[in-house]
């Protein structure tokens, strides 16, 4: 692979490797001015200020080349807005809150990327689960199956890759058959978490592995942060399983509501310290509770433009499809003795002839039955078509 060959490529590894993420200033300069220029110019000093103040401490480290290169042999790739592959259409969102105003939000220059699947399918509808480290083992119970059945569904799921809530939702979409994405902190190169190299693995050969930064980049608590705005933009909603009050998934979930996108999370136990922070997004209406993979479905799916391929049927009441006056009849019914039709009426506050007409179509529909003193309701084990 002649990596040098490709200018903008290059002049995109390059950038990446002097510009600590986000960089707005560069990130603008380079939709400006194209990526070459815009990287030549970084390398003679020749940029505004804001350009500058994020380039100057590594503008004089250039080993773009020698890291495609590198990269190439460990079965890495960079992924840039020049190839088809790149995922512009969730990535407009980086942009339009930039322009409004939204801090620490900019676009990325570029995307590193490992595993065989492409990063614009496996964006698709997706949806992010996140949560905290120290989950509780109904945590990471609930993150495994939401993304599992989220999976099955057709649903990618998308994840940090960390302990407890990330690394359990990983786990419960690959075990439905992938794909789900792992979002980095960190380079790809780095084995990080170091108890998650084999989960990476299997990530990466049943989706992608995703990192904004290059090769031997070092976790950092501010770029787990930084990482946040990627996993919330690049989904279609977030849903954030176990947070504290102050955590890394509420950082995801308020940078995806910033952008607009759907934000839910899933109620735990009162006394629980790992549900406070979800139990606070819900009642400062910042996210929508949801307790099942339909909810967040149906969720994403209002604002997501996601297509449900099934939906649960709704458990149905015997009585479900009465009209009004039938249904205060068959509640003025006992369910032992039996009524006169003049005592339903008055109970019901139905006219005598409508409720004389009533009772033999509830008594067809197997609502009700006649017996030696009147009308009583029927003991009902299934739910028949009602009528009425």
């Amino acid at each position: 692979m002649d990596v040098a060959a490709d200018e903008a490529r290059v002049a995109r590894a390059y950038l990446l490797g002097v510009a600590e993420p986000p960089a707005p200033a560069v990130a603008a300069f380079v939709a400006e001015h194209g990526p070459a220029v815009a990287a030549a110019r970084v390398r003679r000093g020749e940029v505004p200020a804001g350009v500058a103040q994020e380039t100057q401490a590594r503008r004089h480290v250039d080993r773009a080349v020698d890291t495609l290169r590198t990269a190439h042999e460990a079965g890495h790739r960079l992924v840039t807005p020049e190839d088809d592959e790149w995922p512009a259409w969730p990535l407009l969102s980086l942009q339009i809150a930039t322009g409004r105003g939204v801090r620490d939000v900019a676009p990325p220059v570029g995307l590193w990327v490992r595993g065989g699947g492409r990063l614009d399918e496996v964006v698709e509808g997706a949806v992010a689960i996140v949560g905290a480290r120290a989950a509780s083992e109904y945590g990471e119970h609930t993150a495994a199956e939401l993304a599992n059945g989220l999976v099955r569904d057709g649903t990618p799921v998308f994840s940090g890759a960390a302990y407890g809530i990330d690394g359990a939702a990983h786990r419960g979409a690959l075990a439905a058959g992938g794909p789900t994405v792992a979002v980095l902190g960190c380079g790809l190169d780095i084995a990080y978490p170091a108890g998650h190299v084999g989960l990476l693995n299997r990530i990466a050969a049943e989706g992608v592995v995703v990192s904004e930064y290059a090769p031997g980049t070092p976790p950092a608590r501010h770029r787990f942060l930084v990482r946040n705005r990627l996993l919330a933009a690049l989904t279609s909603g977030t849903v954030v399983v176990e947070a504290g009050r102050r955590s890394g998934a509420r950082n995801t979930a308020a940078t995806a509501g910033a952008l607009g996108k759907v934000v839910m999370a899933v109620p735990g136990p009162i006394g629980a310290a790992t549900s406070v922070g979800c139990h606070e997004l819900i009642r400062e209406s910042h996210a929508t509770l949801v307790a099942s993979v339909d909810e967040v479905l149906d969720t994403v799916g209002r604002s997501g433009g996601m297509t449900r391929t099934a939906t649960a049927p709704r458990p149905r009441r015997a009585t479900d499809g009465l009209g009004p006056e039938a249904l205060r009849v068959h509640e003025a019914l006992a369910e032992r003795d039996g009524s006169a039709a003049e005592h339903v009426a008055e109970a019901a506050g139905v006219p005598l002839a409508r409720v004389r007409a009533l009772l033999p179509e509830l008594e067809l529909s197997g609502l009700v039955e006649r017996c030696e003193t009147g009308w009583r309701r029927a003991r009902v084990t299934s739910a028949p078509v009602p009528r009425g």
